[in-house]
């Protein structure tokens, strides 16, 4: 599975998921750019591939923040033709009762889980409608899918994600764009690493591989909705989870 001659942009490109999905489409020779508020970390991660043929850009942009999503898109047309593969990783959330959530914190989830993407996809849309094709992959959560305690308002962000790619996905199929979701379980990365240790604990059990998922295996997922092999696949939601939805 080859991605030369495509440009993909991954958002939270410079950690976790997001980074496992750059690395994976550069390997495998698309031009990626990173978009991701941490500046420094997308520093970080050119420099790192700088001795490499790999071909990895970086943008900033913050999900949280429409105007910057909508300059972040201008920037990226500005330096490329068009996205052929737009990969909407950035999430965020934190674990606390819903009756405790400010009024700030559940505007900043909604944000960056539902409206980011939502901004980010329509602007970068018109490109891909041209050229009559184009892959569109949204990373939400079995949260989404299932619900999850302490995360109500992420739960329902990210179940609106999983809504708007089914409904996306009846727009613009007859531009031959296709448009999936991904749902990962409890994943290996910084984010998961602030939950509190009874937590970590308590999704092992709940897991029936008793493991978190690794961020290259999310990725993989990706690559496949990304790749030929889906060119029939539109509107589906996968479940990336060791076992721990099998239904919902």
């Amino acid at each position: 599975m080859r991605f030369d001659d495509k440009i993909a942009l991954v958002t939270g490109g410079a950690s976790g998921i997001g980074k496992a999905t750059v690395m994976a489409f550069a390997q495998k020779g698309a031009t990626v750019i990173c978009a991701d508020v941490d500046a420094v970390k997308g520093a970080e991660l050119k420099k790192e591939t700088a001795a490499t043929n790999l071909k990895i850009d970086f943008v900033a942009i913050d999900m949280a923040n429409s105007d910057t999503i909508r300059a972040a898109a201008t920037e990226v047309l500005k330096r490329y033709p068009r996205i052929d593969i737009l990969v909407n990783a950035a999430g965020w959330g934190d674990i606390q009762p819903y009756l405790q959530n400010s009024p700030e914190f559940i505007n900043r989830v909604i944000a960056i889980n539902l409206a980011g993407p939502a901004h980010l996809t329509q602007a970068l849309l018109p490109p891909m409608i041209a050229a009559n094709g184009g892959k569109i992959i949204n990373i939400a959560s079995d949260a989404g899918r299932v619900g999850s305690s302490g995360e109500t308002v992420y739960a329902g962000a990210k179940g609106g994600l999983i809504a708007f790619t089914k409904s996306l996905a009846r727009e613009v199929a007859r531009y031959s764009i296709n448009v999936n979701c991904v749902c990962p379980g409890p994943t290996d990365t910084p984010m998961l690493a602030t939950r509190p240790e009874k937590l970590r604990e308590a999704f092992l059990k709940a897991i029936p591989f008793r493991r978190f998922a690794k961020p290259d295996e999310i990725a993989e997922a990706v690559m496949f909705f990304a790749s030929p092999q889906s060119d029939y696949v539109t509107g589906q939601v996968m479940s990336v989870s060791g076992g721990l939805t099998f239904a919902g």
